[in-house]
């Protein structure tokens, strides 16, 4: 599984890359600057949950909203945060249950591989969403499917 989820955070990295190229040439950026920095703001707010950081219960999925032109930089620290965290762990740490507070005072365990999961899965589905607002603003979405970065060409 370790393994497993390298790969899909190293293809998740090169969609997301791509996307931000896309991003930059529309004329209004906003709601797909939104998006993306939600995800940003989601794949930190799980990693310090990991990490027992107390500010986490705070954090928030949705602001803040960073600038367009800080994207590129917050998407590298974030997914180099979870690249080295996967990297530099087990494939046991990686099915240990972490238990978060949420700010209600309520409670949930989730298992660290199934947060790696839902942050992948989820950029995929933001993706879908910013690739509609590029077609509304007549910009062609680039092909991010998983086969084009697999496949060999002859």
């Amino acid at each position: 599984m370790k393994q497993y989820l390298i790969d899909t955070f190293k293809f998740n990295d090169w969609a997301n890359k791509q996307l931000l190229e896309s991003i930059k040439k529309m004329p209004d950026p906003e709601k797909a600057v939104s998006l993306f920095s939600h995800l940003i703001n989601s794949q930190n707010k799980w990693i310090a949950g990991i990490n027992g950081n107390p500010d986490e219960p705070n954090m928030k999925w949705f602001p803040p909203v960073y600038g367009i032109n800080e994207l590129e930089d917050k998407w590298n620290e974030s997914i180099n945060t979870w690249l080295s965290f996967l990297e530099n762990n087990s494939e046991e740490l990686l099915e240990c249950e972490v238990v978060f507070s949420r700010q209600d005072g309520s409670k949930f365990g989730v298992k660290i591989n199934d947060m790696a999961l839902q942050l992948n899965y989820h950029s995929i589905h933001h993706r879908a969403q910013i690739a509609t607002l590029l077609r509304e603003q007549e910009i062609p979405p680039p092909f991010l499917d998983y086969i084009g970065r697999v496949w060999k060409k002859y």
